[in-house]
């Protein structure tokens, strides 16, 4: 299911650098306006601990994750509905995203250029909000309104800097966070620029650089599954000797719709269903154990899927 993030932001807030942590890819990280142009465009596996452990109860051959989109999106500025700094390009490309990752700056360092006279995230936020709705005035296509996209917001600090996050009487700091609570808005905190180093590391130096930075928490996984979220998705599961794999659905779908994600088949011709919970299924400790204990359940063509079921379908 090839559904995508957008990272937005203004310049010099650390979209590329937190790109580059997400995906391990390397894309121009600079300390000025616009280093990035076109578009770069990572797949990104989600974190996912009970397939991890599906696998290892079926000593499966191969684990394979559930799978999001991620696009680095050039910073927009003041003015860009207008065509301000290529405005009406960057705006295009945004056009073309399902959701949209709003990278805000809450650390200070005058070593890093800011496109603003001064680090005020809220502010930021709302000239962000003012240029995409400016932008949806003129769009013909009521459809593809980038103010209606759903958005989660990426407050990105600096280790060893002065962030805002860390002086809770800042009045910056205490409006944003009145903002999140009044709109209800999705929000994670984030060092891109630890998490990008992290990246390079063995996982047996990944604690020791953490605690050497005071970054104790996995920001990247967090984003991505809460960008997960955001678009709407959960996964059910497959597994077996030769493989486990998390699949990708909308959440609501039904058992038929779900199977198509495995193969056509399995929506046209579906019969039925066996389901169990991915939690229970361990607690049995296999298949023969669960159906032997009446856990497995058989579903027909009305059953909504949940988040975490484990499916075997049988079709004509």
């Amino acid at each position: 299911m090839a559904l995508s993030i957008g990272i937005v932001g203004l310049p010099n807030v650390g979209k590329s650098t937190l790109f580059n942590a997400l995906t391990k890819k390397s894309v121009l990280v600079a300390n000025y306006p616009f280093a990035t142009i076109d578009p770069s465009v990572g797949v990104v596996a989600v974190p996912d601990e009970r397939r991890v452990k599906l696998a290892a109860l079926s000593q499966s051959e191969k684990d394979v994750p559930a799978a999001v989109e991620f696009v680095d999106i050039a910073g927009l500025v003041k003015g860009a509905s207008e065509g301000e700094g290529l405005g009406n390009q960057f705006l295009q490309h945004i056009r073309q995203v399902d959701a949209i990752a709003h990278v805000v700056r809450i650390f200070e360092n005058p070593n890093i250029a800011n496109t603003q006279e001064h680090i005020n995230p809220l502010a930021d936020i709302e000239l962000i909000h003012t240029e995409l709705a400016l932008a949806d005035i003129e769009t013909k296509d009521k459809s593809r309104l980038l103010a209606g996209k759903p958005m989660l917001y990426v407050l990105n600090k600096e280790s060893g800097g002065h962030n805002l996050d860390e002086t809770p009487s800042d009045e910056r700091w205490r409006r944003l966070m009145e903002f999140f609570e009044n709109t209800g808005a999705h929000y994670c905190v984030v060092d891109a620029h630890v998490e990008s180093e992290l990246r390079e590391l063995h996982a047996d130096d990944k604690q020791e650089f953490r605690q050497e930075y005071g970054v104790f928490e996995d920001g990247v996984n967090g984003l991505i599954r809460a960008g997960y979220e955001l678009l709407g998705l959960i996964s059910f599961f497959t597994t077996g000797k030769d493989e486990t794999r998390a699949w990708t659905i909308v959440r609501g779908a039904s058992a038929p719709k779900a199977g198509a994600a495995i193969h056509s088949d399995f929506e046209t011709k579906f019969i039925r269903a066996e389901v169990i919970n991915w939690q229970k299924l361990l607690e049995a400790g296999s298949f023969a154990k669960a159906r032997e204990l009446g856990q497995i359940r058989t579903e027909g063509k009305e059953y909504i899927v949940q988040d975490g079921d484990v499916i075997e379908f049988l079709h004509g």
